[in-house]
């Protein structure tokens, strides 16, 4: 676990960012890696075996992304929906990873059960750049409410507008990296003028449940099943997770439609998402697809069971 604290290169302290800030911190930021090949070339290939729609498209000028979401073949009205969704923060890597791996690897196993609907990389811009924000400086997963800020969180919002009342999960697929500590919450804080406060980053896997529709069992299931593919985070010695009581082993809870989560946007009884800790000399990038990977599968399981 780490902790970290300091000024953060753009802006005053103690002051808002206004448009010049934004773009000092816009020109700061680097294309890393590609989406053309790392998700659309992977979704070119799943496209013999689903269904690969567009659902959206960002604009950031001379950039510009076609968002992608998978169906599978034999949709049936009378069966429920499952949404998984990785990518909204860019820079947590086997979100996008795990989900296009769920779909080569497992969704097959689903067939005729329930019908799943994939959005692999909800941030293009920000999975190149390997960041948090979009390229406005916003933070999609703080922004799915109606007239919302992030184009992002928006698409999405349509793309699940026509089923809702069909879904029995969702999962959303993240990560808590060392750079939550190092760069994101000090950029966090410097753009709205306020004082960054050191903290830590837990060591291990941990899920986030709803406040407001807690379901203990399924995570517990989930946890139970993650258990066996990498560590869970313990709590601290306050008994927290990021500032957060923890309600179960690696277990923690936020409101996620007030906070304007992606996890809160269906409706759905059973819904969480998972956070994956790349950085943890106990687990390699293989490790960290496959705990995503069991996520999800363990997740429409116990809802199968459990419709009622």
């Amino acid at each position: 676990m780490t902790s970290a604290t300091a000024h953060y290169p753009i802006g005053t302290p103690g002051t808002p960012w206004g448009a010049t800030e934004r773009a000092q911190w816009l020109a700061r930021q680097v294309r890393h890696r590609s989406y053309q090949d790392d998700v659309v070339k992977q979704l070119d290939r799943l496209a013999a075996r689903f269904d690969v729609e567009e659902y959206g498209r960002l604009d950031y000028a001379p950039d510009r992304y076609r968002l992608f979401a998978v169906r599978n073949r034999g949709w049936r009205d009378d069966l429920p929906v499952a949404l998984v969704t990785g990518g909204v923060h860019g820079y947590e890597t086997s979100g996008v990873h795990g989900a296009l791996q769920f779909l080569d690897q497992r969704a097959a196993d689903y067939a005729g059960r329930i019908n799943l609907l994939v959005a692999p990389c909800v941030s293009p811009w920000a999975y190149e750049r390997i960041h948090r924000w979009n390229a406005n400086a916003i933070d999609p997963n703080r922004s799915f409410r109606e007239d919302g800020p992030a184009e992002e969180s928006s698409a999405l919002l349509r793309l699940v507008g026509p089923l809702r009342g069909r879904f029995l999960l969702h999962v959303d697929l993240h990560e808590t990296t060392d750079t939550d500590e190092t760069e994101f919450r000090p950029a966090l804080a410097a753009r709205d003028g306020k004082t960054s406060e050191p903290g830590l980053i837990p060591d291990g896997f941990y899920l986030v449940d709803d406040t407001e529709n807690p379901q203990p069992a399924f995570q517990q299931a989930i946890i139970d099943a993650v258990s066996k593919v990498t560590h869970i985070a313990p709590a601290d010695d306050k008994g927290q997770i990021i500032e957060s009581d923890v309600v179960s082993p690696g277990v923690i809870r936020y409101a996620m439609r007030s906070l304007g989560l992606c996890a809160g946007i269906t409706g759905a009884r059973f819904t969480t998402t998972t956070e994956v800790y790349p950085d943890s000399p106990r687990a390699t990038p293989e490790q960290c697809n496959d705990a995503q990977v069991a996520a999800v599968c363990t997740a429409i399981e116990f809802a199968l069971a459990n419709p009622n």
